[in-house]
């Protein structure tokens, strides 16, 4: 039985870097496409003349330097607890994917928006003459891109916590469904170009390019934003946890409860607890014991747990009040009181 519980605990010990080889991978799958797609885009985009295809490759190059980022949180977050950072470095995770979603903002909707506004100022009829390569290097990027995305939304299938509970993952499936959507709207808006012969169009996607990357990179801020700060656990498992504490047969009262996340596989929980009255004060500490492993044996993720203990007040004598003492009418009077 020690052995099934040794082999168990290291199993559990060994699921994150399970993971974070599986996101690696993941990443460096959806860097590889963007570098690539990203040199395709913008040579394409430069010899067409093509703004909705120039956005694109700038859309590319935010994606890839993203990635950089992310790659960096996934080594940085796993640093062990030091004397500067008790509670260990995951939040590195939400610090990187905040910087993406600036990336996504700047690098790729700032740039889109502005092609798109230089095109519908732009008087001259351009030559649609290298649009036909254009499309081309969009295909390919549309085969990569929906790979790249497939592989990571395979992963979050196979994993726990689902799309919300690895920002790096979450990052990763926002970039890749972007991308998608960007080269679906970039050739619309080259074959309507060319169909049309109305560069509206062109700019049209574009502005609606930039549109979608200023989207995305807001939520993604807005989640990573509030990690940053210090978020709860989900509500349900915060009952649980209050549900758990009191079941203890020591425990009379939960008077508080304050949970945080603290990275992807840590999260403090914080309670203070009204104990029984009559427990022996050489017991508090056996009893504290019993109750943070109980929460650490019912949810791994919560690695740090704090107790604040009081002792439960004895049932007061029938007659008298919460302060103690005589009721008012039995009380006696002090000399030269009032009458």
């Amino acid at each position: 039985m020690s052995t099934d519980k040794a082999d168990k605990s290291a199993d559990k010990a060994a699921e994150p870097d399970q993971k974070d080889r599986k996101t690696r991978l993941t990443v460096l799958m959806a860097l590889g496409a963007n570098l690539l797609i990203a040199a395709a885009k913008a040579a394409a985009g430069l010899f067409a003349g093509s703004p909705a295809l120039l956005s694109e490759a700038a859309h590319s190059v935010a994606d890839s330097l993203n990635e950089v980022f992310l790659l960096a949180a996934l080594r940085r977050s796993r640093r062990p607890a030091d004397e500067q950072h008790p509670f260990g470095y995951g939040k590195e995770r939400y610090f990187w994917s905040l910087l993406a979603a600036v990336g996504i903002f700047v690098m790729g909707g700032c740039f889109s928006f502005l092609q798109g506004i230089e095109a519908l100022r732009s008087q001259e009829q351009e030559s649609t003459g290298g649009y036909i390569a254009g499309l081309v290097v969009l295909g390919v990027a549309l085969l990569a891109e929906g790979g790249s995305l497939a592989r990571a939304l395979y992963q979050v299938r196979g994993q726990s916590g689902g799309i919300g509970g690895d920002p790096a993952l979450r990052t990763v499936i926002a970039e890749d469904g972007t991308a998608v959507l960007g080269v679906l709207l970039a050739a619309g808006g080259m074959t309507l170009h060319m169909v049309t012969g109305q560069g509206v169009w062109e700019a049209s996607a574009s502005l609606a390019i930039g549109l979608l990357l200023v989207y995305v990179a807001f939520r993604l801020g807005k989640d990573a934003r509030a990690q940053l700060i210090g978020e709860a656990v989900d509500p349900e498992l915060r009952r649980d946890i209050r549900a758990l504490l009191d079941r203890q047969p020591e425990i009379d009262n939960v008077a508080s409860l304050l949970t945080m996340r603290l990275g992807l596989d840590s999260t403090l929980v914080a309670a203070r607890i009204d104990l029984r009255p009559g427990l022996e004060s050489e017991r508090l500490e056996l009893v504290s014991e019993r109750i943070k492993a109980a929460v650490v044996k019912e949810w791994p993720e919560a690695d740090q747990v704090f107790l604040d203990i009081t002792e439960a007040p004895a049932p007061l004598p029938e007659g008298t009040h919460a302060t103690g003492g005589a009721p008012e009418a039995e009380r006696p009077r002090e000399p030269g009181g009032p009458h």
